[in-house]
């Protein structure tokens, strides 16, 4: 579990969870590519691309049979809902108080932000010779605070308070000092001079380390790097199988992924159509005969309001992995993804929970739907349990990573078989 914590501490940002990942993978002996530079690929050799420093795909070539028979794609992803810090950073006043100008990146539970030590991190683009380069800029420490107002002075808070994220929502940097004082730790984190950040991409989370309690887990961010973490575990315990395996992590899902960088970019279809196109292979037929697994966590049933859930189709934590249904296709799941799926756990010895909404209460989407428009195969929508989605510090049950780490590793391993008639084996 404290590798799981461990991943968590490191990935504070979507651009520190894609270099986090890329640095295992190093180690794992997998080579770096730049999609603006040639590839070339050869059999037995695993491999990852980076797009925007904040979404990665992974790959392996199989060392044994080629053409494999099919592709089999992991998906999770790397942001989370944060609070985003605007270029002109530094709000002075009132009083002697130094503010952090800031907004909303993607579905926030408000309140949990409250009262709670924040730091900031993100990336900056520093000046060099002729252009630009990247730097991952992270404070680490506590250096921000979002205060409530006093109960003495709203009575009628814990009556229900409509939250203005223009107003409520404005972090306290510290008080006195100078707008400079913001920039300079900044640049300092980022190893660089004040003056030679041109632009950034800033944000505040939540620097608690995850713990385990009473068969159960609490971090930041778990939604969805403890599925982006699971995903990589499966994907390098798995070996080289006869299929393509591949392991996407894409950025900007919280915010609906239209983004270069995101699910609904070509990203993952650039990178499946070089593989195909450096071993002359017919891409339209893997596909045919592929899978993806959409990694999302799930809602598990809340303790003190059980009525949200829809009744007949409640999860819990530590039950398993999850699978998901809509029949407005948020979740990709369907008969044959699903049932696939199934046989994948049920070889492997992993427990599996149904989710559907309630009928009257809509639900988030992920990534699946949006991908399978660009890159079109079986998927089928997963995750894990969870309470709080979407707080700044998220609960989950402990057993399931383990369960999750399972079923990936065994889907990693398989190949898919497309038969015709509706007819799929699983090799």
């Amino acid at each position: 579990m404290e590798q799981l914590f461990d991943f968590i501490a490191s990935s504070p940002t979507a651009y520190h969870a894609a270099v986090h990942i890329a640095s295992l993978l190093d180690g794992a002996g997998f080579a770096r590519l730049e999609e603006g530079a040639p590839w070339k690929l050869e059999s037995g050799s695993g491999y990852y691309v980076v797009r925007n420093s904040s979404s990665l795909i992974a790959f392996r070539i199989p060392d044994t049979i080629l053409p494999p028979e099919s592709v089999m794609i992991a998906a999770a992803h790397l942001d989370s809902p944060a609070l985003k810090i605007k270029e002109n950073a530094v709000l002075k006043g009132p009083g002697a108080y130094l503010r952090l100008s800031a907004e909303r990146y993607g579905g926030m539970i408000y309140a949990s932000w409250f009262d709670r030590p924040l730091s900031v991190a993100g990336r900056v683009m520093i000046r060099k010779d002729g252009g630009v380069r990247t730097a991952l800029a992270d404070l680490r420490e506590p250096c921000a605070l979002i205060p409530h107002v006093a109960i003495h002075m709203n009575r009628s808070i814990n009556d229900g308070y409509s939250c203005n994220p223009a107003v409520d929502l404005l972090p306290i940097w510290g008080l006195g000092g100078n707008e400079g004082d913001f920039r300079e730790s900044v640049a300092k984190s980022a190893g660089c001079r004040p003056g030679d950040i041109l632009a950034s991409d800033l944000f505040l989370y939540n620097p608690a380390r995850g713990y385990a309690w009473n068969g159960l887990i609490s971090a930041p961010r778990l939604d969805d790097l403890e599925c982006a973490y699971a995903v990589l575990s499966g994907f390098l315990e798995a070996g080289f199988p006869h299929a393509l395996p591949v392991a996407a992590f894409f950025d900007n899902e919280e915010v609906g992924s239209q983004t270069k960088q995101g699910a609904a970019s070509p990203f993952l279809l650039d990178t499946l159509t070089r593989v195909a196109d450096a071993f002359s292979l017919d891409l339209r037929g893997l596909l045919a005969s592929g899978m993806m697994l959409s990694c999302d966590n799930a809602h598990g049933i809340h303790p003190n309001h059980p009525e949200y859930a829809d009744k007949n189709h409640t999860v819990t934590l530590n039950g398993g992995v999850v699978v998901k249904y809509n029949a407005n296709q948020k979740y990709t799941s369907d008969a044959v993804s699903a049932a696939l799926f199934k046989l994948i756990c049920e070889e492997a010895g992993v427990p599996v929970q149904l989710y559907a909404n309630r009928a009257d209460i809509a639900g988030g989407s992920t990534l699946g739907n949006i991908s399978t428009t660009q890159v079109a195969l079986n998927t089928v929508d997963i995750g894990l349990a969870q309470l709080a989605m979407h707080s700044a510090f998220e609960t989950a049950g402990e057993k399931d990573p383990d369960y999750m780490i399972r079923a990936l590793t065994a889907f990693f391993g398989k190949s898919l078989r497309a038969e015709g008639n509706g007819a799929y084996s699983l090799l």
